[in-house]
Formats: structure tokens, C-alpha cells, sequence
């Protein structure tokens, strides 16, 4: 199978920086099976494109773990939207997985992409997992990317980079949340994961990177609980919003900061006029996704002027 735009030289970097990266204690390979082999190296290209009214899932390559259903029409509020799932045939991430995710919305394309429920990274006794997403939009392309949360088991060990390219006249909202471990598992499963890292980054049709944004969490050297790190809360989602300067000014005004034991959030512009990132810290996961759909909503409306349609019974 031929990977596009030579992600292999891609990942070979990658898989480099990613060792430098990641503690020296948290290198050693797996004796169960080497990282990176086949079943551990996984691949899914998804590539959008405009055709007649609606868009369509032109293309698609795919290696296991990662998997895709074909898309589906069922947004009433944007019937031409094609909606695919990610699906991971391994129902979780193991240490030593290398993933590859990659999406690719055409000129005038529009598509909405998800996952098939919560991402598990799992316990890990050697090495660790990565995971690369590129995302590319050319000219008024319009992509949706709201992944379920993230769950970090304990002595997980995960690094997520996100690259972005895309054309100003195009609209992104891609989420993340970040639940810190399964709270009612295991006394010491609540921040009980050894490293994360999540890095964002996008670069315009200028070649110029217009915004990065990097965090890295080692709870068992740094508390999360402190003030500036997490405080009380023990749950981050984050939504990215990439779009037209015409369109922040209306998005920004309908969020402003709030702070309350329960949860708090605040919206902020991205350098260069890109775009908007919002954040939220809270104890429940169901506030999270509530105000990320908000979000969600709030840009739909200002970008395609539809609505939202109801969450799915297994959504909310």
C-alpha cells in the first residue's frame, strides 16, 4: 500500500524525536512483542472530497489496529455531511502501538469524524505509545474532528502529535479530553500514568506556523493537584477552532470566562488571527463534553448556519 505524502520518512523522523522525547527509562522494548511491528503499526488515510451537492469519503487506506466504517448520512441538520467512525480492531492503545492518523478534506469539501467510543491507553511495564495526526484542508474546506475522551490508565505512557496544514478560507474544530485514569479502579489509578504528551501545531498556506501548543504531564514528579497545573480539577478538554477572521469575533463573544467550584473555562484568540481555543477543567466528564458540544454548536451556527442536531442516547 502506498502511504500518501511519504508518511513513512514522516514517521521514521518521528519515531525518533519520540525516543528523545520520552524518558530514557520508558524505551526499553517489549518482550511480548517489539514496538512498531506489524499489529502495533497503524495506519488509517482519509481522504475527502466535493462531489455534486455533498461530500464524499473518496478515498480510503487503512492498516490494523486502526480501522474505518464507510461514512454515513445521517447529520439532519447537514445531510451532504459524510460522518465517519475510527475504529481501533485492538479496542485500546498498548505499549509499543505507533499510529498514524490522517485526514484530508478537499477544496469546498466538508466532512465530521469520530471515534468509536473512549480511547484506553493501557498499562505499560516497557516503552511507550505514539500517535501522529495530520490534518490537511485545502480552499473553504470544512472539518469536524471530535474524538471521545482519552483515558490514561495507570503507568500509561502516551505522546500525541497533531499537525495541522490548511488554507485560511478553511474552517477546523478538533477536541481533545484528557481523563486522567479510571477513578474508581484502583486507589493509585487517579493520575497514576506515568508520562503525556500532547502537541498541536498548524501552519497556513504561507508555509508560516501560526500557532503551537505543547503539554506535557509527569505526575509522579509533578502534582498534578497544584495550583497552575490542575488545582481541583481533575479532567482538561480543549477545542480547537481554525477559521476565516470574519468568523472569531461573533464564536468569542458567546463564551465568556467563568470559574466556579464545579468547573471553569475560558475562550482566548490564536495568534494571526487563526482561529480560537477554548478550555475547560471540571471533575465530570459529562460538563466537559456538554460545554465542548456548546462550542461545537456556536461554530456550526457561524460558519454553515445550521444547527446541531440532538446527541446520540450513547453520546451524552
Amino acid at each position: 500500500m502506498t502511504q500518501p505524502h511519504n508518511f513513512h520518512d514522516q514517521m521514521e523522523t518521528k519515531r525518533t524525536l519520540w525516543d528523545m522525547q520520552i524518558p530514557i527509562e520508558y524505551r526499553q522494548e517489549p518482550e511480548q512483542m517489539p514496538s512498531g511491528v506489524i499489529g502495533k503499526d497503524g495506519f488509517l488515510y482519509l481522504g475527502f472530497t466535493r462531489c455534486g451537492s455533498k461530500s464524499i469519503l473518496h478515498r480510503m487506506e487503512k492498516r490494523t489496529p486502526l480501522f474505518a466504517q464507510k461514512a454515513l448520512y445521517h447529520d439532519e441538520a447537514l445531510p451532504e455531511l459524510p460522518c465517519v467512525t475510527v475504529i481501533s480492531t485492538s479496542g485500546c492503545v498498548l505499549q509499543g502501538d505507533r499510529l498514524v492518523l490522517s485526514i484530508n478534506v478537499g477544496e469546498n469539501a466538508f466532512a465530521s469524524v469520530s471515534t468509536q467510543s473512549a480511547t484506553k491507553v493501557h498499562s505499560m511495564d516497557k516503552n511507550y505509545a505514539a500517535q501522529i495526526q495530520f490534518i490537511h484542508l485545502d480552499e473553504n474546506a470544512y472539518l469536524e474532528y471530535l474524538p471521545d475522551p482519552l483515558i490514561l490508565h495507570r503507568n500509561a505512557r502516551f505522546i500525541n502529535d497533531t499537525v495541522i496544514e490548511y488554507k485560511r478560507s478553511a474552517t477546523l474544530i478538533y477536541s481533545e479530553i484528557i481523563i486522567p485514569g479510571r477513578r474508581h479502579h484502583h486507589e493509585n489509578e487517579l493520575n497514576g500514568f506515568d508520562y503525556y504528551s500532547s502537541s498541536v501545531s498548524a501552519k497556513d498556506e504561507s508555509g508560516h506556523i501560526v500557532f503551537k501548543e505543547q503539554i506535557e504531564l509527569k505526575p509522579k514528579e509533578y502534582a498534578m493537584a497544584e495550583l497552575g497545573i490542575m488545582g481541583q480539577f481533575q479532567i482538561l478538554g480543549t477545542i480547537f477552532i481554525l477559521t476565516p477572521a470574519d468568523n472569531i469575533a461573533s464564536i468569542l463573544a458567546a463564551f465568556p470566562a467563568h470559574y466556579s467550584k464545579d468547573y471553569c473555562y475560558g475562550m482566548s484568540t490564536l495568534p494571526a488571527e487563526s482561529g480560537l481555543v477554548f478550555k475547560i477543567l471540571a471533575n465530570d466528564s459529562s460538563m466537559i463534553k456538554k460545554y465542548i458540544r456548546k462550542v461545537w454548536a456556536t461554530v456550526r451556527k457561524v460558519v454553515q448556519q445550521t444547527e446541531l442536531p440532538p446527541p446520540f442516547i450513547w453520546k451524552q
